[in-house]
């Protein structure tokens, strides 16, 4: 069963008339991951800011996105407010953007929930608190009450995953994650993203050019190159039987990354 389909989905440029999405049309299984990757401006995130409408007001889209049967591309703006956190949770590349600087973490974790739950202050704390601590996140009270330029990159990263265990939402997306963050931040926050499937059980769109953690999480891999879909297949398939040139390249140059890192590191002299 799809728990997402997406038909025909164009994006283009309101002042300049350019097409950045050449009509996509693709489906998330539930309780699978499907992982989008490609390199820099081939349209990853802007495919899936334009599932949760969140993209620039100058960016125009038209295609259908049915959210388990439900057409929410015509959804007014304060019913797609509703869908978004509760039913399709954005987790975005650079934590520092998901938060108002003029505010401590706690409230915009609280702002949030309460947006979906009628939950008391306490409840609402004692939930985020429960979450943050399964996330590995020490002080969760102390946490709460920093501003976001106090935290580090994977500290943030993680809060937005415990926001993510607290509101349960049906779908995740997760625009590259880990590319803001150092190497064993990096392995940690995929190893929580790892978890947060299996406790949830949810359905996860991962966007990614590091096809070494794309190996690791995805059941499903979608290759774009220039807006457009080249390629899409199971993952192991992706990796080793490639049909397409441009996916070949990428996949080669990810093998030739970590080969020679094994060189440096003395395992594959």
């Amino acid at each position: 069963m799809n728990i997402l389909e997406v038909e025909n989905l164009k994006v283009w440029d309101n002042n300049s008339g350019k097409e950045i999405i050449q009509g996509s049309t693709f489906h998330l299984k539930a309780g699978s991951c499907l992982a989008i990757v490609g390199e820099s401006g081939s349209g990853k995130s802007v495919t899936c800011r334009a599932i949760m409408r969140l993209n620039r007001s100058n960016l125009n889209q038209s295609g259908d996105i049915l959210f388990k049967g439900e057409n929410i591309s015509k959804l007014s703006t304060k019913e797609m407010r509703k869908k978004r956190g509760r039913n399709l949770c954005m987790i975005l590349q650079n934590g520092m953007s998901a938060f108002d600087p003029s505010c401590v973490v706690g409230v915009h974790l609280r702002e949030t929930l309460a947006e979906h739950f009628n939950w008391s202050r306490n409840e609402i704390a004692r939930r985020m608190t429960g979450a943050m601590e399964s996330v590995m996140l020490k002080n969760p009270a102390d946490i709460m009450n920093k501003y976001p330029h106090q935290l580090s990159g994977g500290m943030l990263q993680r809060v937005m995953i415990a926001l993510a265990l607290v509101l349960e939402p049906e779908i995740i997306i997760a625009d590259e994650p880990t590319t803001a963050l150092d190497t064993i931040s990096q392995y940690e926050v995929v190893e929580q993203f790892i978890r947060l499937r299996e406790r949830m059980g949810c359905s996860m769109i991962f966007i990614s050019h590091d096809l070494g953690v794309v190996r690791k999480i995805a059941d499903d891999v979608m290759v774009m190159k220039d807006g457009e879909i080249i390629e899409r297949g199971k993952t192991e398939a992706i990796f080793k039987e490639a049909q397409h040139e441009y996916t070949k390249y990428l996949v080669s140059t990810r093998l030739a990354l970590s080969s020679h890192f094994k060189k440096v590191m003395g395992e594959g002299c």
